[in-house]
């Protein structure tokens, strides 16, 4: 056989091998054309939409220095800086979700920052005293509303193969009260800061397709029980949308999402939530009456610096992936899909038309999402308190998977799950129960080289 023969045969075999790979799905850029185009370094969750056009750019630039802006106490030389408070959970947004990544939980003896505390009474409502949320830190002259303490439960799991992992079940208490008692009924639940990658495509998925998607009676007996709510949108005058933000999908917009943020972590007003006071209650009088950064009808986050910061949210970009055509990450995927993890967490999507957004429109990604919210188990559910006793205390959102394997090279952490107790993927998927229990088992019976090749595609995503 002449040598140029061999060679042109062994191409075009190449060639038809590389035509297997999911690079021709797509699924090498997982946000379609707006895919970073930045490198996969500890910077990699913060870089703009690949298709952002140039004279955009300065947008996303300024948005990413209010994203990192450090707020001061009012009343301050730094006008445009001053407001925050007076009860706060961080100073910036960078703060809680770091480098635009994830957050994580306290170490010992260090104050929450990037894991926030939800807090509810037994029927649903704010606590009378400390509100929605619980903040742990104080300008000065104004006592933090707490701290927490966290312990921890062991809980060791055998895999089939013999191999032994412990899980750690954290219990939270509130210590040091800054404004008397806490209501006898509240309760506290963990939320720690998610990425920010992608979420200006997400709120393109069109809502007929999200919604197709769920089936809370489980009409086709697979076991998933998929649903959507629908929650009030302030950002469109309180109208009804589909929840697609926050661990329990809470908010509907990145506009939503944002706004909420400034008020409750940073007691920052917005055109959306002008009061000055953030989630100050009326039995917080100090705090309500201190001094505030709003200079006439402006709030202190003013309409323009909002927008831009929305816009930098909404453009974060999902980084590219790499090694996706590795034979232990197409074997992982296979078995992604015929353990059943595909159900929930949904590998592409379409995403609709959008004039203010044209780069995120009509995009094909893949963010390993249904958007729904799925049963996890009593292991995982809220306190009886914060919807504890009704069916969204044990649902949660599916959490995208892109982004996940450059967690700790964004981070340096691999703590997953809403408040960070599961560190590494592993311990995260062992954690599943309610309607993702088979899956779950299904991982714990795999052998040890199944189990690797399908953390081997997880940590590709």
């Amino acid at each position: 056989m002449n040598r140029f023969f061999l060679f042109s045969t062994l191409l075009a075999l190449g060639v038809a091998l590389a035509g297997n790979s999911l690079s021709d799905t797509g699924e090498d850029k997982p946000g379609g054309a707006a895919t970073s185009k930045g490198p996969r370094n500890r910077s990699a969750f913060s870089n703009p939409s690949g298709n952002l056009p140039f004279d955009k750019q300065l947008d996303f630039k300024i948005g990413d220095g209010v994203f990192r802006k450090l707020w001061v106490a009012a009343p301050s030389s730094t006008k445009s800086s001053d407001g925050l408070g007076p009860l706060f959970n961080a100073r910036a947004c960078q703060a809680c979700h770091l480098k635009d990544g994830r957050g994580r939980p306290p170490a010992a003896g260090e104050t929450p920052s990037s894991l926030l505390f939800a807090l509810a009474r037994a029927d649903g409502s704010a606590d009378p005293v400390y509100g929605h949320q619980l903040q742990t830190f104080g300008i000065q002259g104004h006592a933090a509303e707490a701290n927490v303490e966290t312990t921890h439960e062991l809980r060791p799991i055998t895999l089939a193969d013999g191999m032994v992992v412990t899980l750690r079940k954290p219990h939270y208490k509130l210590v040091d009260p800054g404004y008397g008692p806490f209501d006898r009924t509240t309760t506290i639940a963990p939320r720690i800061a998610p990425p920010m990658i992608g979420m200006g495509l997400l709120e393109l998925i069109p809502e007929a397709d999200i919604m197709a998607r769920a089936d809370p009676e489980d009409l086709n007996g697979d076991g998933i029980r998929g649903r959507f709510r629908r929650v009030p949108s302030p950002s469109e005058g309180g109208a009804m949308k589909l929840g697609r933000f926050g661990w329990k999908t809470g908010t509907a917009s990145v506009a939503d999402q944002t706004a909420t943020a400034f008020k409750n972590d940073m007691g920052l007003s917005t055109p959306i939530f002008p009061e000055d006071y953030g989630d100050c209650t009326p039995a917080q009088k100090t705090c309500r009456e201190a001094p505030h950064g709003s200079e006439g009808n402006e709030p202190e986050v003013p309409q323009k610096l909002f927008d831009l910061t929305v816009f930098y949210a909404h453009h974060l970009a999902v980084p590219a992936r790499e090694g996706i055509a590795a034979p232990a990450v197409r074997q992982g995927q296979k078995l992604f899909n015929d353990i059943g993890c595909a159900a929930c967490h949904t590998p592409k999507h379409v995403t609709g038309r959008s004039d203010s957004f044209p780069e995120l429109s009509g995009q094909t990604i893949w963010p390993y999402t249904d958007m729904l919210l799925h049963d996890m188990g009593d292991d995982l559910a809220d306190p009886n308190g914060l919807d504890g006793s009704s069916p969204l205390g044990r649902v949660w959102r599916t959490q995208p998977l892109w982004g996940l394997g450059l967690t700790r090279r964004v981070n340096d952490h691999f703590y997953l799950l809403h408040d960070g107790r599961a560190d590494g993927i592993l311990e995260a998927v062992l954690w599943h129960g309610g309607e993702a229990a088979k899956a779950r088992d299904r991982v714990i019976a795999l052998s040890g080289s199944d189990r690797e090749a399908l953390l081997a595609f997880l940590e590709s995503l």
